[in-house]
């Protein structure tokens, strides 16, 4: 099946390179002329939409930053879908799990269905193309959570963390990059629509994946962990972000499972540690 994947970043290189039959489409997700020639010349039978603002070095950017933001969030993907639609192209959208904050409504972690509760600017962009693209038919959505990866990298939340003097010990949700590769692999050959959370079963603390890093990449590593509430308080950041569970109901009535998140981690981890020593 060929896959035509939008996004140069850290996600749509990687998912292009390791998706059969993908290829990498360098082209402004909001220029529909362009999206539509990009479709026409390759076309594929589904397109991996990648791409996305979530700013640099951190989402903080977004607030100032909110034109830009929602272009490419809103506009951008809606632009993507458009053009899908009308060359009768399956498109599965990488959305985000941090439209929520805080406990969910019912035991379990947040639903697919739940209604979020975004505060953030980057939130805010994101669940609003999530409320129109679920809408859609063959659309598929695939929320993830702060991606951990066995590759370095700075989008990576294992080379985020160690980096900081200060980290918020909360618990999350999160998504191991080498599942989530397994993940929209299936979701693509099912032509799955609607939302899936792509997220691990269980939960991780930011002290758990410090212990590991510790322990297998750097034995003098430290930190400070603070509370939730000091990370804006102690201007570490602009807005509070979104720290939540998420349920995958959804992802596992149609038969895609994901590593429990503790194997996962630490087969993770490992990965990158045997990349740190030899780079």
């Amino acid at each position: 099946m060929s896959v035509l994947v939008f996004g140069a970043g850290f996600l749509g290189q990687r998912l292009a390179r390791e998706v059969p039959g993908a290829k990498l489409a360098r082209v402004d997700i909001t220029d529909a002329r362009a999206v539509a020639a990009a479709i026409e010349e390759h076309r594929p039978a589904a397109v991996l939409n990648a791409a996305g603002k979530t700013g640099k070095p951190n989402v903080d950017w977004c607030e100032s930053h909110p034109i830009e933001t929602y272009r490419s969030n809103v506009t951008g993907a809606l632009t993507l879908a458009e053009q899908c639609a009308k060359a009768s192209v399956y498109l599965l959208h990488l959305a985000s799990g941090c439209i929520f904050y805080g406990p969910s409504p019912s035991p379990g972690g947040w639903r697919e269905d739940d209604a979020a509760n975004p505060s953030a600017l980057y939130s805010r962009t994101k669940y609003a193309a999530d409320l129109v693209l679920s809408r859609l038919p063959n659309v598929g959505i695939a929320r993830l959570r702060m991606p951990i990866d066995g590759v370095p990298g700075s989008r990576n939340l294992i080379t985020k963390l160690a980096a900081y003097r200060q980290v918020v010990d909360v618990e999350n949700s999160v998504t191991i990059v080498d599942d989530l590769v397994r993940v929209v692999i299936g979701l693509i050959e099912k032509r799955a629509t609607g939302v899936f959370h792509v997220t691990n079963p269980g939960t991780m603390r930011h002290r758990d994946l410090l212990a590991l890093y510790r322990e297998m990449v750097d034995p003098t590593y430290t930190t400070t962990f603070i509370g939730e509430d000091e990370l804006v308080a102690k201007g570490l950041a602009v807005r509070a972000r979104s720290n939540c569970v998420l349920a995958s109901p959804r992802l596992d009535a149609i038969g895609l499972t994901m590593r429990p998140i503790d194997v996962a981690l630490r087969s993770t981890m490992a990965e990158y540690a045997r990349r740190v020593r030899t780079t």
